[in-house]
C-alpha cells in the first residue's frame, strides 16, 4: 500500500522511543522506503543499529557526520520525503521545531520539509498540560503540522494522565490516512452499511446471518484513504473499528433502517454491503421461549425495505450501490433488483463461488449497471472496494 512511498521517522529522547521500531518494520512490510532520524538524546533509548536493521538505510543522528554518500543529506532526504512523523515527539524538540531552531540532523531535516508533517507528544502529563508545551503545539498546527493526541493511561515516571505515545497502529494509521493513496474522494459524503442483523425472539435468541462485515469495512476504509468524509453503519461484528470514520451501531434492521434514513439526508453516495434481515419474529417473547415436546413454529413479518424506501425517493444528486448476494440466478435476480430499487449499481456475488461470499478475505463480484456488466476477477475485499469505488467516481463525473 505504501510502494514507491518514503516516510522519514523522528525519533526523540522518550522511552517510547522503542515503539518505533516496530512502527518501522510495520512500515517496511507495506513496502514504504523508511528513513530513520534520531536525536542525540533518543540513543540513550534505542540504538541505531535496531533501525539501520530494519530499514535497510543508515540512521542519521549527526549533521555533521561524513559517513554518507557526498550531498547535504538533510536537504536531500527532505526531498524525497513524502510524510515526516516525529514520534515520540519531546516537550524539547516540540518547542525547537515551533520557534524555528534547526540545531541538529532532526530539526534541521523537518526545517527543510514541505511535505505533510505530524508530531505525536509523548512525556509526563504536567510537561504535556504545561501552557508552554500547549502554546507551541497550537503554533505547529498554526503552521500546518498535525498533532497525533496522546493517551491518558500509566505513565513511565509513575503518573496518570494524558502524555502516552499512541499504540504503533494507530501512528500507522495516521501514516495510511495522509499518504496510502490518492484523494479524489475529499469533499464527498458517503454511507456505507456492514454486517449483520439481529431480529430479538426472546431475551437469549435472535434470528441472524453469516454476514462478517468484512466488504463493507473494506469499503470504508478505502474510501477514508481516498479523503471521503465517511459513515459506517455496522451491525455486530468481530471487526475494529474503521478509524477515521464515524461509527453507528446498530443491532436489528429496524435500527439499520432509521441510521441509514438519516445519514442519507446529506449523503453523496450511499452503499449497502450489509446483510438485513427480510423477516422478524412477529412477536417478541418477554421470558425465555421454553422447548416444548413436537415442533415449533414462529410467525414473522416483513422488515422495512431500506434500500427500496432509498430508491423511491432518491433525490438528485445521490448515488445508490447495492449488493445482490444470491445462490442461483445470480445475474437475472441483481437485475431485476437493479431495476425495481432504482438503483444506480448493483454489485452481486454468489455464495457458492470459491473466494466469495461470508467470512472470507478476497471476493469475486459481478459489477451490474443499467448500461452494463462487469464481472471482476477474485480480488481481497480491499481491493473489489477500491475497485467498486473507482467505478462510482467514474459514473458520477
Amino acid at each position: 500500500m505504501l510502494k514507491g512511498k518514503t516516510v522519514v521517522l523522528g525519533v526523540t529522547g522518550s522511552i517510547a522511543a522503542y515503539k518505533i521500531a516496530n512502527l518501522a518494520s510495520m512500515l517496511v512490510k507495506k513496502h514504504a522506503n523508511v528513513h530513520v532520524i534520531m536525536t542525540e538524546n533518543a540513543c540513550n533509548f534505542i540504538n541505531p543499529i535496531t533501525f539501520e536493521t530494519l530499514t535497510g538505510n543508515k540512521c542519521l543522528v549527526d549533521t555533521f557526520d561524513r559517513n554518507f554518500q557526498f550531498n547535504v543529506e538533510h536537504v536531500s532526504l527532505a526531498k524525497l520525503a513524502d510524510i515526516f512523523l516525529v514520534a515520540p515527539a519531546s516537550a524539547d524538540v516540540i518547542g525547537k521545531i515551533a520557534n524555528g531552531i534547526a540545531d541538529d540532523m532532526l530539526t534541521t531535516t523537518i526545517m527543510a520539509c514541505k511535505c505533510p508533517k505530524l508530531i505525536s507528544p509523548a512525556m509526563n502529563t504536567n510537561m504535556f498540560t504545561n501552557p508552554i508545551v500547549q502554546d507551541n503545539l497550537k503554533k505547529l498546527e498554526h503552521y500546518g503540522y498535525e498533532i497525533i493526541q496522546p493517551d491518558s493511561g500509566y505513565l513511565a515516571c509513575g503518573d496518570t494522565g494524558a502524555g502516552k505515545m499512541p499504540s504503533e497502529q494507530v501512528l500507522l494509521n495516521y501514516i495510511l490516512r495522509t499518504i496510502a493513496k490518492d484523494k479524489d474522494m475529499t469533499g464527498i459524503k458517503l454511507t456505507v452499511t456492514a454486517g449483520p442483523t439481529r431480529e430479538k425472539l426472546d431475551p437469549v435468541r435472535f434470528l441472524s446471518n453469516n454476514s462478517t462485515g468484512k466488504m463493507g469495512y473494506a469499503i470504508a476504509k478505502m474510501a477514508m484513504l481516498r479523503g471521503a468524509d465517511v459513515t459506517l453503519i455496522s451491525g455486530k461484528v468481530s471487526l475494529e473499528p474503521v478509524p477515521f470514520v464515524k461509527m453507528v451501531d446498530i443491532v436489528s434492521a429496524e435500527d439499520m433502517y432509521n441510521a441509514v434514513i438519516k445519514s442519507a439526508k446529506d449523503a453523496d453516495i450511499i452503499i449497502k454491503a450489509a446483510a438485513v434481515a427480510d423477516y422478524r419474529p412477529s412477536d417478541v417473547s418477554d421470558e425465555k421461549i421454553k422447548k416444548k415436546d413436537g415442533d415449533m413454529s414462529i410467525p414473522l413479518e416483513r422488515t422495512k425495505d431500506i434500500i427500496g424506501t432509498l430508491g423511491s425517493s432518491k433525490r438528485d444528486g445521490l448515488f445508490l450501490c447495492g449488493f445482490s448476494m444470491e445462490t442461483e440466478h445470480m445475474l437475472d435476480n441483481s437485475k431485476v433488483k437493479l431495476t425495481k430499487k432504482n438503483l444506480d449499481m448493483i454489485v452481486a456475488n454468489n455464495v457458492k463461488v470459491a473466494g466469495a461470499g461470508f467470512g472470507t478475505d478476497t471476493n469475486v463480484v459481478t459489477v451490474i449497471t443499467k448500461d452494463a456488466v462487469e464481472e471482476l476477477p477474485m480480488m481481497s475485499k480491499e481491493e473489489v472496494a477500491d475497485a467498486l469505488l473507482d467505478r462510482i467516481m467514474k459514473a458520477r463525473q
